[in-house]
């Protein structure tokens, strides 16, 4: 029996979780022999090491575990992030000691290049570190692998007062200061009610297109009169990731998106009267107790849902002008808290800014938009600047003649002809979790390598619907691509 080395580049989830399948998936003619490979002092990656205060997961434990290591049920839904007690970091911990995957990670370890061997195997090449503090030693060390598996990550520089949003780590940095954040996605708007919080002067959240706003858990809210309350609340994205809308689909269905154009149409007039933030068609249909900041119509759908624990309020406030009457047919109930006489604070929606002056001052282009209007003469002098503007994805431990996550054209995942190679967790859900994303992903790869996968391989209908020029293309809608990976290996139940 032949050994085949498997490097996994990452700790993470999805470089766990790989490690652990392809052990479970080892036989006689595939016998996988897996090590981890991790530049920082411990497991976790993006959710240990760009963790903050008070954070935690906006995907709930039902959707973000892994199908065979479930969270209990008296758990609450979402779990934290921040340093001092990480209970997903400790869910992943306990995770490798289930599965025996801690004597298959190497800490302190830095991938530095990756290159083929005449073998038609690879050569990773390493340098190692005695612990997190100290400087990598000179002396590069290699491995010889079979296959090579890795997991997303990338660190922006940063600098002074102003830095990505990658730096941020506690409100301490934020208390007293005139605070600007560039980018309304779920970190951006997230760091906003950590600024309110914090005691912050000033909170100007900058939007580039505007965003779709959906709370995390569904609850606290009143329809004809009935209040709807709970003490864990309802969480969004196990409403709409679910078994029965992938079930069957017919191809004509799956191509058309047509259930994503009804799901649209649920948002914009369905959801329209018991969460809609206008009261009548003079208003727009912006999101879930949603009264500024809407996205164009073309592109208002699941590919630009984001989800939210608190921050609404503070945004909505100046906007927020509703006939009182009709709150006896539907209406939102915001946090106390977050509330007058509590507060009344606001968290100012701006668009981009165009450039700074010598002074300091923001300068806000002209637009029709109710933020751009209500922004246009306003003195913003930002003390913190926060870019909460994303990622790029980089890899530059490779050799020229690999692919990239963008050239893998098999399902996300490898690209044809280069099946030794595969990215795992390089795809974005509009609403959902990559854990189980990576861990089906692992699957495939498996069944790939295995050539247990049916063929021919089927168009993918899973990526978000997003414009040419969409700085991220890789999204993905849970549902259907879960559906999908399953379909592929013939683990998918059906009707």
């Amino acid at each position: 029996m032949t050994l085949k080395a498997v490097v996994v580049i990452g700790a993470g989830p999805a470089g766990l979780v790989a490690a652990k399948c392809l052990l479970e998936n080892a036989d006689e003619d595939h016998h996988f022999d897996p090590i981890i490979l991790e530049q920082e002092d411990d497991i976790g990656g993006t959710f240990k090491y760009r963790s903050y205060e008070n954070a935690n997961l906006v995907s709930s434990k039902q959707l973000t575990s892994f199908s065979d290591f479930r969270l209990p049920l008296d758990h609450h839904n979402h779990l934290t992030l921040e340093a001092c007690a990480t209970e997903y970091v400790e869910y992943l911990k306990d995770y490798c000691k289930h599965f025996h995957l801690t004597e298959r990670i190497r800490l302190n370890t830095k991938v530095i290049n990756v290159s083929r061997d005449s073998g038609g195997g690879h050569t990773v090449t390493y340098v190692r570190r005695s612990s997190r503090d100290a400087p990598w030693e000179p002396t590069p060390h290699t491995i010889r692998a079979n296959y090579i598996a890795q997991q997303d990550g990338d660190k922006p520089q940063s600098q002074r007062a102003v830095f990505h949003s990658v730096d941020y780590k506690s409100r301490a940095q934020l208390a007293g200061k005139r605070v600007l954040i560039l980018g309304t996605g779920e970190t951006g708007i997230d760091i906003a009610y950590e600024a309110v919080k914090a005691g912050a002067t000033e909170v100007v959240l900058c939007s580039r297109s505007g965003f779709l706003s959906f709370p995390k858990l569904l609850n606290d809210f009143e329809l004809f009169g009935l209040e709807f309350k709970s003490p864990t609340g309802v969480p969004i994205d196990c409403l709409i990731t679910n078994l029965g809308e992938t079930a069957y689909v017919h191809s004509w269905v799956a191509k058309s998106h047509i259930r994503w154009f009804i799901s649209d149409f649920v948002i914009k007039r369905v959801l329209w009267l018991p969460f809609r933030a206008h009261a009548s068609h003079l208003g727009t249909q912006a999101g879930c107790n949603q009264w500024v900041g809407e996205l164009e119509p073309d592109r208002l759908g699941r590919a630009y849902v984001f989800l939210n624990k608190a921050t609404m309020p503070y945004i909505n406030r100046p906007y927020r002008k509703r006939l009182a009457f009709m709150d006896h047919f539907s209406r939102y109930i915001d946090p106390p808290e977050d509330s007058p006489p509590q507060t009344d604070f606001v968290v100012d929606l701006a668009p981009f800014p165009t450039h700074f002056l010598p002074n300091g001052r923001a300068v806000f282009p002209l637009s029709k938009q109710k933020d751009a209007i209500r922004m246009k003469n306003r003195d913003v002098r930002p003390e913190v600047v926060i870019y909460a503007t994303g990622y790029q994805q980089e890899f530059g431990f490779l050799d020229p003649d690999y692919p990239t996550a963008d050239q893998a054209n098999v399902r996300n995942i490898v690209k044809e002809g280069d099946e030794s190679v595969a990215f795992i967790g390089f795809v974005r859900p509009g609403v959902g979790a990559i854990p189980p994303i990576a861990e089906m992903q692992s699957f495939f790869w498996i069944s790939l390598l295995k050539n247990r996968v049916r063929k021919p391989i089927p168009p993918p209908h899973y990526h978000l619907l997003v414009k040419e020029n969409a700085r991220i293309k890789y999204g993905v809608d849970h549902s259907t691509y879960m559906s999908t990976l399953a379909k592929d290996i013939g683990a998918a139940p059906g009707l």
